[in-house]
């Protein structure tokens, strides 16, 4: 964990608790029933208590009713000895507080019958110091109840005795406050899970390499430079992407994917998958068909969503609203929960039909004007005439 320019960078591994911290810092993942927000503290020297006072002053939840939640898959933040900076916090941290139950210690009263004394300890003091135990007894003298009075003890539960609690629904969200899946999310299953969303990109030709500056560097302003990681990667190893796997000699595809309005594909996506160390799993909105670039190789994967001319993200955040910030674009391999719910997403985008009949739809050459049909049409005029620019009409 790396505390950088007063806002928190989660680098792999954790580091030693003697690492020197600014302070304030930043918590920027804290995910309330609500709402996302950010809290400033110092780890070095703000226990769990103090945020937790510190997250009952930004979202009202009690600090004796939070349940503080880390990492990803959500693992329960126990209570801690010490500053916060010895939390062990990883990559694509969030921290997530909900609502829930009192504990027990903090609501448990006792019943008149637990402040009886005992029969046992009373005969042995009386029988050691009976005259302090006769003054007790007569400062105190209990008159034999009345029937009136023994009714109204059967009927009416001690003001002293612990009062039936409402069960609390399963989320600590009221009712209004639950936030619903939308056309382009679907919720993990799981408490506090989060959901998975479709995160668009700009539809600029630079689509595939504008989604893995997404998830991998940061933004859509690494698409160029992902071009050059393509092309140093194909004249780094001429035997694996040689002329007939590209379709072209090297030299010219080289120098058309380092081209702002060249498209990327499969090649490309294989390339960063290696290059990332990490599994590139591509669904195809038309088909429900799941690409797994680098399947079985890496610990980590990210998912694309792919329409047929365009490819988008699919990031997991706290709640639908969430700013792009808080979301999460790599995960573990072992969560199969991911795939599973990422394949309805995706059944939700098929059906509000988000992708396009690539062999039947209408193309039109945005550099000479000729239309064409289908992705096929697009191909061969594309290498009859070098043109690579289409638009849908």
């Amino acid at each position: 964990m790396k505390w950088s320019n007063g806002r928190v960078a989660f680098l792999a591994d954790s580091l030693p608790t003697a690492q020197v911290f600014p302070s304030p810092v930043f918590l920027p993942n804290l995910t309330a029933p609500r709402g996302v927000s950010t809290i400033d503290f110092d780890p070095e020297t703000t226990t769990i208590e103090d945020l937790k006072v510190l997250i009952f002053s930004a979202t009202e939840i009690p600090p004796s009713e939070q349940e503080l939640k880390y990492s990803y898959p959500p693992k329960l933040l126990h209570d801690v000895q010490g500053p916060l900076s010895s939390i062990p916090i990883t990559k694509g941290e969030q921290i997530i507080v909900t609502s829930v139950s009192p504990t027990s210690s903090s609501t448990s009263i006792s019943s008149p019958s637990t402040s009886l004394p005992s029969k046992t300890p009373s005969a042995t003091n009386s029988s050691s110091t009976g005259s302090s135990s006769r003054s007790r007894l007569a400062a105190t003298p209990t008159p034999a109840p009345s029937i009136k009075a023994i009714n109204e003890t059967i009927s009416a539960p001690s003001p002293l005795a612990p009062q039936p609690q409402p069960q609390r629904p399963e989320s600590p969200l009221s009712h209004n406050d639950i936030p619903l899946e939308t056309q382009d999310s679907v919720a993990l299953p799981g408490r506090d899970a989060g959901y998975l969303q479709l995160r668009v990109v700009p539809d600029d030709n630079s689509c595939l390499f504008s989604a893995i500056g997404v998830i991998f560097e940061g933004g859509i302003e690494a698409a160029q430079k992902l071009r050059t990681v393509v092309a140093d990667a194909i004249k780094e190893d001429p035997f694996t992407y040689s002329d007939v796997m590209l379709g072209q000699p090297a030299d010219q595809y080289i120098s058309k994917i380092q081209k702002a309005d060249t498209w990327g594909g499969a090649i490309e996506l294989s390339i960063f998958a290696n290059h990332y160390k990490t599994e590139i799993s591509s669904f195809d909105v038309a088909t429900g068909r799941c690409d797994r670039f680098g399947q079985d190789h890496y610990d980590s994967r990210c998912i694309l969503v792919y329409s047929g001319i365009h490819y988008d993200v699919v990031t997991l955040s706290p709640l639908p609203s969430a700013p792009p910030s808080f979301h999460t674009a790599v995960f573990p391999i072992t969560d199969s929960t991911i795939l599973s719910t990422a394949e309805k997403l995706v059944n939700q985008l098929k059906a509000r039909h988000y992708y396009t009949d690539t062999a039947n739809f209408d193309l039109r050459c945005q550099i000479c004007g000729e239309g064409l049909i289908g992705e096929k049409g697009a191909r061969e005029h594309a290498t009859k005439t070098g043109h690579v620019q289409f638009g849908e009409y």
